[in-house]
């Protein structure tokens, strides 16, 4: 759906972008996340037509957007960190107004049916006769969310679609963004990382300018983890328990937890290699059964910060 070919953005001797590629298949909900300054808002801002790359290429439905950027456009619907909000007009006179613009061509009827639609889908239907200045941050975000919908775009960038809502609100644009992840493609940034794991079925980390990380969450941290992390929960004692763990080759690391039920001990392991056989083992020699056995894979945060910091990256 999307392909960003080789794009690069300079700004006189700064590199804002540098070379980066990547597709966004039809469908998907795509994280990309980058510390400030990464050059992340500088690609949306090209994929959206807002600026022009200085080298490279991005296809949308396999239209280049410098070729036709007005019916590249008809095809992208934008959330910007800040929506652009005129808040002196009701919701009802700013969402028409929006129609007018992207020239949607329907009908009065036809409009009223779809702006219907749209208010029902990002629930701010009792909203429609309010002046936006004095609607919630909640509620105006959503407004900005209903304006994106126009036109129904094939391709949603979100951008901080969240940004100072509180718990609730959060969890019901989350909701919102899953829903419309099933009819929609969906480029989400956020700086709160477990929202984009919640969402993104795929994530793309760029810092620098460049693309430091792109896969899976599964796949990035299985490449990025070099060790086995595990809890344990056994029944028997903390020092008998730490002293079979430890009789196992391979084990680089144990710690007791604290005690979670009776006559148990959760014990954290790292191991350089999969332990998991010969420590069923050594702990049944002991007679301290396994109660759990639960892998620990690395966060979201864990591999954000892992790859920023130049460690290692995974493409």
């Amino acid at each position: 759906m999307i392909q960003v070919k080789n794009v690069t953005k300079r700004y006189g001797q700064h590199v804002a972008v540098d070379d980066v590629s990547f597709t966004v298949k039809k469908g998907e909900i795509l994280g990309f996340l980058g510390p400030n300054g990464a050059g992340k808002s500088t690609t949306m801002n090209i994929l959206t037509g807002y600026i022009s790359a200085t080298n490279g290429q991005v296809l949308v439905d396999d239209i280049d957007i410098m070729d036709d950027p007005a019916k590249v456009k008809k095809k992208i619907g934008y959330l910007p960190e800040f929506p652009p909000l005129y808040v002196d007009m009701t919701v009802q006179e700013y969402l028409d107004f929006v129609y007018d613009i992207k020239k949607t061509g329907l009908s009065r009827d036809k409009r009223r049916e779809d702006l219907s639609r749209i208010l029902e889908l990002v629930k701010i239907q009792d909203m429609r006769d309010r002046l936006i200045k004095n609607l919630s941050k909640g509620y105006k975000q959503r407004v900005g969310l209903a304006q994106s919908l126009i036109g129904d775009p094939q391709v949603l960038i979100l951008d901080e679609p969240t940004v100072g809502l509180d718990p609730k609100q959060i969890i019901e644009i989350r909701s919102l963004i899953q829903k419309l992840g099933r009819e929609h493609t969906i480029i989400l940034s956020s700086h709160i990382l477990p929202e984009v794991s919640a969402i993104c079925e795929r994530v793309i980390i760029i810092h620098e300018g460049r693309i430091v990380a792109s896969d899976t969450m599964d796949n990035l941290s299985r490449g990025l983890d070099d060790k086995n992390r595990m809890i344990l929960r056994v029944a028997g004692s903390e020092s008998g328990t730490l002293k079979a763990i430890k009789t196992v080759d391979g084990v680089k690391y144990a710690e007791a937890q604290g005690v979670k039920e009776p006559d148990t001990v959760d014990v954290l392991v790292e191991a350089d290699m999969d332990i998991r056989r010969p420590l069923f083992h050594a702990l049944a020699r002991a007679q301290y059964p396994i109660l759990m056995m639960r892998p620990l894979d690395m966060t979201l945060e864990d591999i954000f910060l892992r790859v920023t910091a130049g460690e290692k990256g995974v493409q």
